[in-house]
Order: structure tokens, then sequence, then C-alpha cells
């Protein structure tokens, strides 16, 4: 039976999710390649590097898209693998902790979030995202039927995961990688409230959470801006706040990012002759290939990479929605949630709205973690789609 459906599972893909990851793929990887040659050749390095690069990780994610498609999903349930899983990214994890402690000088940008192996490196942060999806679906849907009951009558129940969740969060915020900390604590929250969560407890964590962060940006917005702040995550938050006042100390990455939108305007200056790649926007093939994309193709071209996203976005929120399982309603929100709130960090940091959080533009930025966990993501969303629309069609035959 099974062999059957998977001989047939290709009549059941959602199209709706794989051409926007096609489309996405292609014009990050163009980007990539645009946004880095100058650097490279400048540098003396191949003018391809980074684009090869990307092109390899694309090759392999449509691997795992296409593996995680096909594969059965209770594999995923297995408890030996989430077990193994967790012990792996917690040692990567502890792993980096004591290496920012140890060897300082293994920092990137201020954070000890990579671990190089061979001419590639890892984020172990970006699959501890895959993980909690992973863990906290598998979780919540066996105890379905106890949430079921009154919330504080079996607020016990989420002890286990919210611990599991928390000890990685803290680890990941460590590093210290809050972008990340901050995808996965949205992720946790937007899971457990899609188990069916009173909607007014899910409304007061919320509110809770966003008043800490709007006073810890008041009292921020408050500090002497003087020359002897040292520590760089402070510097790019306090960027945020004045970033041409801090121009010369975390600002110009912002800076920069204003004047490559306002060198595009609508229509770009044409593909390859973006004027800020050259040296004055920092690592432009990463964090901010978004504000390259508006000042070479515009912002209309930047609008239609960010409406691809927004229908891959609304399409696996709707599947988990109108799922019929809560281990597919949850995986779908998880992964949404990944892919949501990498867009709105990337886009709101380029803007100026949010604090740089050091997040990449799903699929369009250059990064082998992060584009071999979303496509490992996006593959089990498809699996569950084809899954849903079998199923909708026994009912109707």
């Amino acid at each position: 039976m099974w062999r059957k459906f998977q001989k047939s599972k290709i009549q059941y893909l959602d199209y709706w999710l794989l051409m926007p990851y096609i489309i996405l793929c292609a014009i990050g990887a163009l980007m990539v390649y645009s946004a880095s040659s100058d650097l490279m050749s400048i540098n003396g390095l191949k003018p391809d590097a980074y684009f090869t690069k990307q092109l390899i990780y694309i090759a392999i994610g449509f691997i795992l898209l296409l593996f995680t498609f096909f594969l059965r999903l209770s594999v995923l349930r297995s408890s030996k693998l989430l077990m193994w899983s967790t012990i792996v990214v917690f040692l990567a994890l502890l792993y980096l902790f004591g290496l920012s402690h140890f060897r300082p000088s293994a920092a990137v940008n201020g954070a000890t979030a990579w671990i190089p192996i061979g001419p590639f490196t890892i984020q172990p942060s970006e699959f501890a995202k895959l993980l909690i999806v992973l863990y906290l679906a598998s979780m919540l849907s066996r105890k379905e039927k106890d949430l079921e009951e009154k919330f504080w009558d079996n607020v016990k129940l989420f002890l286990q995961p919210v611990g599991l969740v928390a000890a990685i969060l803290v680890l990941v915020f460590l590093q210290p990688d809050l972008g990340g900390a901050s995808i996965l604590g949205m992720v946790t929250l937007v899971m457990f409230f899609g188990t069916g969560i009173p909607f007014k407890y899910g409304a007061i964590a919320i509110s809770g959470i966003a008043a800490v962060v709007t006073s810890a940006l008041t009292i921020l917005g408050h500090f002497n801006l003087s020359n002897n702040i040292s520590s760089y995550k402070l510097n790019r938050l306090l960027a945020f706040l004045h970033p041409f006042k801090l121009e010369n100390m975390g600002g110009s990455q912002l800076v920069n990012s204003y004047y490559a939108i306002n060198n595009g305007g609508w229509f770009g200056l044409g593909l390859g002759n973006s004027i800020q790649k050259r040296g004055y926007l920092p690592e432009p093939y990463t964090d901010f290939i978004l504000s390259i994309i508006t000042e070479e193709i515009g912002v209309l071209g930047a609008l239609v990479i960010l409406g691809l996203l927004s229908v891959m976005i609304i399409r696996i929120f709707m599947l988990g929605i109108h799922a019929t399982k809560m281990y597919h309603t949850l995986i779908c929100y998880g992964v949404g949630t990944i892919i949501f709130v990498q867009t709105f960090f990337n886009v709101g940091g380029l803007l100026g709205i949010l604090p740089i959080t050091g997040v990449t533009l799903p699929f369009i930025s250059y990064g082998g973690s992060s584009m071999l966990v979303l496509a490992t993501g996006l593959g089990m969303v498809l699996n569950i789609s084809a899954q849903e629309k079998r199923l909708a069609h026994q009912r109707l035959h």
C-alpha cells in the first residue's frame, strides 16, 4: 500500500510550495554571485567561489527535500532519531559555548556560531530549529488528548518540552546569537499555542515579551553614546537606534543599506551594477543581500521575492490549519514560523525597523546550514500536503 502511494505521490505534489522554492533558489544563486564576485576578485580569489558553494548547497538541499518528501513521516517521530539528534545538537552547541570562552578569537562578527569542516562550515543553531520543530510536534501531538482537558490541570505536560527548548535556546543565546534565539522562541510559542491553548494565555505571554523588549530598547536608547563601548553586539543594537551617529561603531551596515535601497529606486541600476557591494556594505551576499537586490533590480524586484516568500508562508500555514492530524498541523506551524520570522527579521533589519540580528533571508542569502534546514523542512511540509490530499481524495471516492 505504502509503495503504491510512493509511486503515485508525485501527483499530489504541491506546486504552490515547490515552484516558489525553485524560483527563489535560482534568484538567490544569481544574486549571491552578483553580490560576492567583485569582493572575491578584489581579494584575489575566484569570483565564483561563493556562487559555486551556493549551487552545492542548493543541490544538496533539493536532494534532502526529495528525501523527506518521499520519507515515511513516522520515521521522523522515532524516539531514537529524536534522541540522537538532540544529543548531536547539544554537543555541537556546548562545543561552541566552550569555544567562545576559551578561544574568543574564533568569533566571527561577534559570535561563535560556526564549526568549520574542511572548506565548509556548519551552524548548529540552524539545525536546532529543525530539531525543536520535530521534537515539539512529536511530543505535543502524542499528548493531544491530555491537552484537551483544562490547561492548568495539565501544565506539567509542558515542563519536559519547555526544559529542552529552554536549554537549547540559552546555549544559542550565549554564542551570542540573538536572532537565532528569538526564532527558536517564536517557533516554540507558535507550536504550543497551535495545540489549542486558550488565546488569553498566549496574549499574556506575547504582551509580556513585547513589554520586556520595548523596555530594554528604551533603556539602551538613553545610554551614553561614547567610543568606549566595546561589545560588538551592543554596538549593533545601539547602531539600530542611532545609525548615523554611530556609523563608525556598527551603524555603517544600516547606513549603507539605506544608500543601496535609495540608489535602486523602483527599477534598479541593473544586474551587477550595485555600488554598495564594492566594499561599502560588509558581506553583502548574506544578511544584506536584499539591499543589493533592491539596488540592482529595484524595489519591484525585491517585492517579487517577498511575494514568493509570502505565497509559501501563507500556503504552509493554511496546510497546517486544515490538516487532519495535530502532528501535521504542528510541523506546518513550526516550518512556517521559521520562514516567516527569518524573513521578518532580515527585512526589518535592513530597513532599520528591527535591530540587525544576522538572520539570513530564506532561500536567497548565502549559507549552507540555513539552505539545508529550510529545504528539509519544506520537504516535510510537501510530504504532509501530499498525505492530506490523498486522504481528501479517498474521502471523495
